[in-house]
C-alpha cells in the first residue's frame, strides 16, 4: 500500500520514526511534512494527508499532531475522509474493519513510539469487512456530508 504521512511540529519526531517503520513493513511512503520542528499549523498537514487519500495518491494516511484532536477535526472536514483518533490497538483495527477508516490520527505528545508502532501495524493490517450493516452506516455518513454542502 501507499501510505501518506503528515504531522505538525508536535508530531514531527514520531512521524520521522514511523516513516522508517512503515517502509520496513513493506509500504511505499508519501511524506507531506512537516520536515522540521519549526512551529506550523496542523490544519495544513491534515488537509495534505486527507487530500492525498481522497485523490487516490495514497491508499491510507497517518496523521500526527500534539494531541491528535485538532488534526482529526481538520481532516474530517474533507468529504471522503474517515479519520479516527486512536490510542489503543482495538480502535486502530476496528475503525478500519467497521468504519472503513482511511486515516489513523495519533497524538505525538500522548503516546510513545512503541504504542504508535502497534497502532500503525494494526491499522495497516486491518481490512474493511464490507458487511451490510457497515455499508448502511457509511451511506448515512455520506448523506450527512451531502446535507451540509460537503457531498462526496
Amino acid at each position: 500500500m501507499k501510505i501518506v504521512l503528515g504531522s505538525d511540529h508536535a508530531g514531527f519526531d514520531l512521524k520521522q520514526n514511523l516513516v522508517h517503520f512503515v517502509c520496513d513493513l513493506g509500504h511505499e511512503i508519501l511524506d507531506v511534512g512537516t520536515h522540521s520542528k519549526d512551529a506550523v499549523d496542523y490544519p495544513d498537514f491534515s488537509e495534505a494527508v486527507g487530500l492525498a487519500v481522497v485523490d487516490g495518491r495514497a491508499d491510507r494516511g497517518i496523521l500526527i499532531c500534539g494531541s491528535g484532536v485538532g488534526a482529526s477535526v481538520a481532516a474530517n472536514k474533507i468529504p471522503g475522509v474517515r479519520a479516527g483518533l486512536c490510542h489503543d490497538t482495538y480502535s486502530a483495527h476496528q475503525g478500519v474493519e467497521h468504519d472503513n477508516m482511511n486515516i489513523l490520527v495519533m497524538g505525538g505528545r500522548v503516546i510513545g513510539e512503541e504504542l504508535a508502532r502497534e497502532l500503525v501495524r494494526a491499522f495497516l493490517a486491518a481490512r474493511f469487512t464490507g458487511e451490510e450493516r457497515h455499508l448502511r452506516r457509511l451511506e448515512k455518513i455520506k448523506l450527512i456530508e451531502s446535507r451540509y454542502g460537503r457531498g462526496v
